[in-house]
């Protein structure tokens, strides 16, 4: 699915509720909760702060599939083509950063 497609959905079903959008500086608290829900799980799995003894597991595809929701509501508020952002930043990082790190072999 296109990021586009992505943006309708959650435009659908933020356009049922009379509240709408948040306003941007809600929608940053949100994101920055959701980040760090996310940033929690990692460190538990991948740094040095284990877990209490018996404390679940986190959803990672979840934790960010939340980030991405709330970058969307963002997008959607301020009129963002997410599709046509990443296109510019893609182009970006692969011009920036085409000699930047070592490349893989090509195979023969």
């Amino acid at each position: 699915m296109a990021m586009n497609e992505y943006q309708a959905r959650v435009d659908r079903w933020i356009s049922q509720f009379e509240e709408g959008y948040f306003h941007p500086l809600t929608n940053l608290a949100r994101l920055t909760e959701e980040v760090g829900e996310f940033a929690r799980e990692v460190n538990h799995r991948f740094g040095q702060k284990p877990k209490k003894p018996g404390e679940a597991d986190a959803d990672l595809a979840m934790e960010m599939a939340d980030i991405l929701f709330v970058l969307i509501c963002m997008a959607n508020r301020e009129g963002i083509d997410l599709d046509a952002a990443f296109d510019r930043m893609m182009i970006k990082v692969e011009t920036r950063d085409a000699n930047r790190w070592t490349r893989k072999p090509t195979a023969p």
